[in-house]
């Protein structure tokens, strides 16, 4: 007995010396510095320099143990080898290993994303957030190690190809051409998201070698896709330069004046994300490149390009659209002032001498406003006009007040069109929805559409769905419900929702896309080139407005409820005060022209005075002695409109996104044409009138018989 319970023991010792031989290796981080140390030996010390950002970790799993550096999740073996690298959508905040599954945060406090890391891969969407600091980490870690470090710092990292790049030029410095070819190539083939892989495809550039950018930028533009980004979206050029900056360098290979490389960035722009900011300027400029080269076909072709990109804009007038509104409002909002202006004027001159006259028993024509107020009012200059000249100086202050809620719902729908959330290139995320919150969306079909297809696309279906029923009427949200039908293998509900989406708008890419009906937009081509599944409906320009501002008769509701508070909300960069004062003033000469509407008119023997001041006013401001007919209102508008052509086109008024109507020229020949006119209607006026008196004598003279 004792015999066997010794047998026993010694087994169980040797077990148990197994065991603590062939233990893993503890990693400790101490600092910055993470150590991982088997049997009281260190195998390796790794440093992490302060500027690769904040350290989340380390947590073991298994045999890999993972640590958070910035926005990296780097997976080391029992030796410390960096064997894994994962890229998150902004810097990680913790790990999490407690329930048996990674859970990464990613994201500051408010705005954090939670993803699950399974057999060294992430199982959630990545969706990046814009910020260099972030998309751009691995090569401002790699370009910070100083150059005595850098073969250390690879060894440490070598899943950072821009310090393999570093190696590859040290070798060259060496003349060790063998070992530089071979870095770059292992640089090239690295698994990057896309932001990285086009920073290395500027790199490649530099380098002069073609063929490896050119196979960084395919590999781009697949994980491009792959991450649920999309050519139907726009992009400004703050997140265009925070994801590898292609455009920039574009922009520099056309400013060296190497086109045939230029066009392989802009193809890969065009086919990615087309909708890029100051993108028709740029396809303008390109096709101007290629017409000096002889390439006028070419040249034709990136220009029709460019024109089915303002389809789905508001009123197809590309994405500017309402960038040109606004200052089309802002320009007529300034000509309907100078034609009021002008109209008050030259009726204040023919009725000066009869509201003197008038007055003076009141106690003058400024004493009067202390003594008799309201027998003053009634004696505006204004209300010695006819009917007709009422009518016509109300309905222009009508329309100035239309022209400013254009001009003020061009404005802020266009600001709120252009909110970071909305023009990364896709939906979807923590960042992103946090940006949505701030955008305050309306009530509407439009936004339910909007957030249920963030929703759909961060693989959230049954929130898709009960944000798709807030707007299924829309042929946008019946698409994208076949697609949540097919993602559940019932094609023939898919195939039923599609057509029902394309019957309700036939010139809809995405139903005709699932239908196999072959469109040929970028969107389609896009589509077919990177991804197998159906094709999701996004929100153009004019769904996004009604998402985002309602539309322009909801601001003229507005106006007509509150209109001090919409008048206040023109963007006219006055202070505070200025705009209240202007706003105030504006109101009151609204008000004031609908009292004097309502005031008898004097008779016309009074009236028919025509002063030298008025005569000159008559010749100087065209139309406006004229209201009184159909003709004076046409002349005093379209003169109005050719001075702030003439204006304009003398750089003294800068409306950038307004198409320029007249050349200086033609603006000329207008106001001469106009003025021509008046002096005829004048002469006219006047003949008129002489016949007038001469048959009024006569029949007096007969009277007087």
């Amino acid at each position: 007995m004792n015999g066997r319970r010794a047998l026993w023991l010694g087994a169980l010792g040797l077990t148990l010396l197994g065991l603590c031989s062939g233990a893993q290796a503890a990693a400790v981080l101490d600092g910055r510095t993470l150590t991982f140390a088997q049997g009281g030996q260190t195998l390796s010390a790794l440093r992490f320099p302060e500027s690769a950002g904040e350290l989340s970790g380390p947590v073991t799993q298994g045999e890999m143990t993972w640590l958070g550096v910035g926005p990296a999740l780097y997976g080391f073996d029992a030796s410390g080898t960096a064997s894994t690298r994962l890229d998150f959508s902004d810097m990680i905040s913790s790990l999490d290993a407690s329930g048996g599954v990674l859970r990464v945060t990613a994201g500051p406090s408010g705005a954090q994303d939670t993803y699950t890391v399974s057999g060294g891969e992430i199982q959630e969407r990545v969706v990046f957030v814009p910020d260099p600091q972030v998309t751009g980490w691995l090569r401002r870690v790699a370009e910070q190690v100083p150059q005595a470090q850098v073969a250390q710092a690879a060894a440490q990292d070598p899943t950072n190809p821009f310090l393999a790049l570093r190696l590859a030029a040290l070798a060259r410095q060496r003349g060790d051409r063998f070992t530089a070819l071979n870095q770059t190539q292992r640089a090239a083939s690295l698994p990057l998201a896309f932001p990285a892989l086009l920073q290395l495809a500027a790199q490649m550039e530099t380098l002069n070698s073609p063929s490896a950018a050119n196979l960084l930028l395919s590999r781009a533009g697949r994980d491009y896709a792959a991450r649920g980004y999309d050519p139907a979206l726009p992009i400004s050029r703050a997140a265009l330069r925070a994801y590898g900056d292609p455009l920039g360098e574009l922009e520099q290979l056309l400013g060296e004046n190497k086109l045939e490389r230029a066009d392989v960035w802009i193809r890969y722009l065009r086919q990615t994300s087309p909708r890029f900011e100051g993108g028709p300027a740029l396809y303008a400029r390109y096709a101007e490149l290629l017409d000096a080269q002889g390439r006028s076909g070419e040249a034709e072709e990136w220009r029709a390009f460019a024109r089915t990109l303002s389809q789905g804009t508001l009123y197809n007038l590309g994405a500017d659209a309402l960038l040109t509104l606004r200052d089309a409002a802002r320009l007529s909002t300034l000509a309907l002032l100078v034609s009021v202006l002008a109209a008050y004027l030259t009726l204040a001159a023919r009725a000066w001498r009869l509201q003197g006259q008038d007055t003076a028993a009141l106690g003058g024509r400024w004493g009067s406003w202390l003594r008799h107020p309201l027998s003053r009012l009634r004696r505006s200059v204004v209300a010695y006009s006819g009917l007709g000249e009422k009518l016509v100086l109300l309905s222009l202050l009508s329309a100035v007040l239309l022209t400013l809620s254009a001009w003020t719902w061009a404005a802020r729908t266009e600001t709120r069109l252009q909110a970071p959330a909305l023009n990364i290139g896709t939906y979807g995320g923590a960042w992103f929805y946090g940006g949505l919150d701030d955008l305050e969306l309306t009530t509407s079909r439009e936004s339910a559409l909007l957030r249920g297809l963030a929703a759909q696309l961060d693989g959230d279906d049954p929130a898709a769905r009960s944000s798709y029923q807030q707007g299924a009427a829309l042929p946008c949200v019946q698409n994208n419900l076949g697609v949540l039908a097919q993602n559940r293998d019932d094609s023939a509900q898919a195939r039923e929702l599609w057509r029902v989406s394309l019957s309700e708008a036939p010139d809809l890419l995405a139903p005709a896309y699932n239908l196999g009906l072959q469109p040929s937009a970028p969107e389609a081509v896009f589509q077919r080139e990177y991804r197998a599944e159906p094709r999701l409906c996004y929100p153009d320009q004019r769904a996004l407005v009604r998402a985002l501002g309602g539309s322009l008769a909801g601001q003229l509701r507005t106006l007509v409820l509150n209109p001090y508070g919409a008048l206040l909300a023109t963007p006219t960069r006055l202070s505070a005060p200025l705009q209240a004062l202007w706003v105030t003033l504006l109101l009151l000469s609204y008000a004031l022209c609908v009292v004097w509407l309502l005031t008898p008119t004097p008779d016309r023997e009074r009236r028919a005075g025509r002063p030298a001041l008025f005569r000159l006013l008559a010749a100087l401001l065209p139309g406006s002695a004229l209201l009184d007919g159909a003709w004076g209102v046409v002349l005093l508008l379209g003169w109005a409109a050719a001075l702030c052509g003439v204006v304009v086109n003398r750089g003294l008024i800068h409306v950038p996104y307004l198409p320029p109507l007249l050349s200086a020229s033609g603006a000329s020949l207008l106001l001469a044409g106009i003025y021509i006119l008046n002096v005829l209607g004048l002469g006219l006026q006047e003949l008129a009138r002489f016949r007038g008196r001469r048959a009024a004598r006569r029949a007096s003279e007969r009277a007087s018989r």
